[in-house]
């Protein structure tokens, strides 16, 4: 049984911990700095500020913990990685942040165990998605990759509800983005390039966010001629956020903008996580696209509703966890998402989710 520590008892977190615990393949212990509760026996709950090293460092020791995911915010993931490092443990997070996972990537290189930054749903598995598709072909052009998690009923001008982290929401608006124009890896501004996409009928919008892309740009740079992500939006949302993030300056005092978020806008479980890649290319000398759409909704999971975002970023990072513990050679220093088969993700246990 694999001792597993989850670092952070928020909406994923929680649902990681289930996912994991209800296979009995592991003893998954959660910390958190606030009190949660769970019904399952294999879930060890331990009220723990993550900050505070020596006591996280000593629970480690004493419980003989061997890999740590973190569903921490961004901002608090270089110091557990650190902390993974020095422990020698395996390591998972779900940050969409690129200073942060070029960070741990700098001093996980050469690490004994593996290191795993940018895994959930975009960062994630939307690579191991873009990259199994490139693979069909003998000459790549463009690599387009779109995600997006929306209320299936907004009401709200923005037309919107928050589903995950607003930390995370602002800090992917707020960012430059990485992409590859002209065979170059440029860097692009967030709520840019604006375009309208239509899905099954339904029209929506999309624009530059950053984080999505994950280590992609850097994997196919002076390969391949466009690659970009974009976050997917109902339309009219784009501009709004502009005005409230540049126009008004709000992008300067993100708490401001964190509370007047959580203030206006409610939360749901009632959404839907739209996946849509196209990539174009050439195969057998013909100029051809292949794409790839999936639009998944809420599941009940050991008898309760979990959201579609949280299904979608929880089963993602329980597939890889999964893989990379249970490989007969293990694989050490940073792991890049691209580096996961796609047919091995589908096939296990949690990614089946995305069937």
């Amino acid at each position: 049984m694999h001792e597993i520590l989850i670092a952070g008892a928020g909406k994923i977190g929680m649902l990681i911990a289930v996912l994991l615990a209800s296979t009995k393949d592991y003893q998954v212990h959660v910390v958190d700095r606030t009190e949660k509760s769970f019904d399952l026996p294999a879930i060890k709950y331990t009220k723990i500020n993550v900050s505070e090293h020596e006591a996280l460092s000593t629970y480690i020791k004493q419980n003989k913990i061997k890999t740590v995911v973190s569903c921490l915010p961004y901002f608090c993931n270089v110091a557990l990685a650190k902390l993974a490092r020095e422990c020698n443990l395996h390591y998972f997070d779900l940050t969409e942040d690129i200073s942060v996972s070029t960070t741990i990537r700098s001093f996980a290189n050469d690490a004994t165990t593996s290191f795993m930054p940018q895994c959930g749903l975009a960062p994630g598995f939307i690579s191991i998605v873009a990259n199994d598709l490139m693979k069909q072909f003998d000459q790549v052009n463009a690599v387009l990759m779109r995600v997006g998690a929306l209320p299936v009923h907004p009401n709200n001008s923005l037309k919107y509800s928050l589903t995950w982290s607003t930390d995370g929401l602002i800090n992917e608006y707020a960012n430059t983005c990485k992409g590859i124009v002209g065979g170059n890896k440029v860097e692009l501004q967030p709520l840019r390039d604006l375009e309208t996409i239509n899905i099954d009928g339904l029209e929506y919008e999309a624009f530059n966010t950053s984080g999505g892309l994950g280590t992609l740009a850097d994997t196919y740079h002076g390969k391949i001629d466009t690659m970009n992500y974009k976050t997917i939006r109902y339309p009219g949302h784009c501009k709004k956020m502009r005005f409230l993030m540049n126009d008004l300056r709000l992008n300067e005092d993100r708490p401001t903008l964190k509370r007047i978020l959580e203030n206006a806008l409610p939360k749901t479980n009632q959404d839907v996580v739209l996946i849509y890649v196209a990539v174009n290319g050439y195969q057998n000398n013909e100029f051809t696209e292949q794409t790839y759409m999936k639009k998944i909704y809420p599941h009940t999971i050991c008898g309760k509703e979990w959201s579609a975002i949280q299904v979608t970023t929880a089963t993602s990072v329980c597939a890889v966890v999964d893989l990379m513990l249970n490989k007969s050679t293990p694989v050490t220093g940073v792991v890049l998402q691209e580096s996961i088969s796609y047919q091995d993700f589908i096939h296990n246990r949690f990614g089946q989710y995305y069937n």
